[in-house]
């Protein structure tokens, strides 16, 4: 009897075990991409590891967007997030992921989840911003594509350019960073701070960062690169120019004028430029991770302490026109909503036209960069989509505006991920598939709910 007892046990024990795996098995899903496990909760609710929070309404129908962004943070141990898309204009998904503060593993204390609605450093995703602002520029008469760009710029009597070709670069090639500066065969200027104070600044002061005149000043007396219209070659610089053009001709701060002309009429009312310094930016905005990188701080008397890369190793604030904003996913979604191949609230069509029209000798690439956005061409001239990324230490993001109506943001708190490469290249083609897996969208708009 005792023996028969034992094997019932045993039965009983090994029939829970198989409920008990069942039931794991229900409530987990399984990326077929990453391979990763991510626990998804009964109601459709993300909760793969309490310590990684996830914030935004959670709807069952959208879980391929939570399981996407959860095992992708897994995968490549990313401390925060937020993924906002759009369809037909409708704001239909707006999630945090991660901790915006406090990811560290001394600093638990201070941790805070990151919201749908804070605020990242969007880097180069400032530049499609900075091209509406100029073609609004262009329909109010104000100057012409082909105008050469250094007439619209206010610049220092007696200037006299080292290279005459700079006389010749025309708004047009620099939109289409096609000016002549090649940072693969000079450097980029925006991050050579501690050089142009230098050479500036002979006699000094040399505690203080440069500011964008004695940039645009210490580039302009140098030689091209190579001839201007002749080939793409991607230019931090051109767009700082872009940005000094808009305030000559505008009389206008460019932000001021970025905020009233084009944020506000969409109902952007978030977006600002950022900070390099933490102690100065908003209670909003996310803090940034490194990696562990650190760099000579540009601040100070003197500069040059050891600080967190992305805390002070460069100055923010002068790349306004190509890469100082900051912004929420939502924020940067009803943007690129805005500005859509059909012609829309900001632009003509004449205006949506030049910006993804193709540069010269691109007439049978697939692929371009037009006025602002890389530019990909999905069915002959009919439908194209736009993109641009950004990154900065400790800041990966990316845009998108589908030609099907489909607009979505990633922004992260880190830039790279697994091999080093920038998180957005990485998120890119997950995101396309998880919005493609989506089979049932909600209706209601969000965007409703944020303002």
């Amino acid at each position: 009897m005792k023996g028969a007892g034992s094997r019932a046990l045993a039965r009983f024990v090994a029939a829970a075990v198989v409920v008990i795996a069942a039931a794991a098995r229900a409530a987990t899903h399984v990326d077929g991409r990453a391979g990763e496990r991510v626990g998804v909760a009964q109601d459709g609710e993300h909760a793969p590891d309490e310590a990684r929070p996830v914030t935004g309404r959670a709807l069952p129908e959208l879980a391929p967007l939570d399981r996407m962004m959860t095992a992708f943070m897994d995968a490549h141990d990313v401390p925060g997030a937020a993924l906002a898309v759009a369809r037909d204009g409708k704001l239909v998904y707006a999630r945090g992921f991660g901790h915006a503060r406090g990811f560290g593993r001394t600093d638990r204390e201070r941790a805070r989840p990151v919201e749908p609605t804070s605020r990242f450093r969007i880097a180069s995703v400032s530049k499609p911003l900075t091209a509406v602002c100029v073609l609004q520029l262009v329909e109010a008469g104000r100057f012409e594509l082909d105008t050469p760009l250094v007439e619209l710029i206010d610049l220092p009597d007696g200037t006299a350019f080292a290279d005459s070709r700079i006389g010749r670069i025309t708004v047009q090639d620099v939109l289409w960073h096609r000016g002549g500066w090649d940072r693969g065969a000079s450097f980029d200027p925006m991050f050579a701070t501690r050089r142009i104070v230098r050479e500036q600044r002979p006699d000094g002061p040399l505690d203080s960062p440069p500011t964008k005149g004695e940039i645009r000043d210490f580039v302009l007396a140098r030689p091209l690169d190579h001839d201007p219209g002749l080939r793409y070659t991607y230019s931090n610089f051109g767009y700082l120019l872009l940005g000094l053009a808009i305030e000559s001709t505008s009389g206008q701060d460019y932000a001021n004028y970025a905020t009233e002309h084009v944020l506000e009429p969409i109902g952007v009312r978030h977006m600002q430029l950022g900070r390099s310094l933490p102690a100065d930016r908003p209670a909003d905005e996310v803090e940034y991770d490194g990696r562990g990188r650190t760099g000579r701080s540009v601040f100070g008397a003197p500069p040059g302490a050891i600080v967190a890369a992305p805390d002070g190793s460069f100055q923010l604030e002068v790349m306004d026109a190509h890469g100082g904003w900051i912004a929420s996913a939502p924020d940067l979604v009803r943007f690129a909503s805005a500005v859509d191949l059909a012609g829309a609230n900001l632009l003509a069509p004449e205006s949506v036209a030049a910006m993804v029209a193709r540069p010269p000798g691109s007439e049978d690439a697939r692929v371009w960069y037009g006025c602002g956005w890389s530019v990909r061409d999905v069915d002959g001239e009919s439908a194209r989509n736009l993109w641009h990324t950004g990154a900065l230490p400790g800041t990966s993001a990316l845009l998108v505006a589908r030609h099907d109506g489909f607009v979505w943001a990633v922004l992260f708190n880190a830039r790279e991920g697994e091999g080093g490469r920038d998180l957005a290249a990485l998120i890119d083609p997950l995101v396309h598939r998880a919005v493609d897996a989506v089979e049932d969208w909600p209706e209601d708009d969000l965007f409703d709910e944020l303002d």
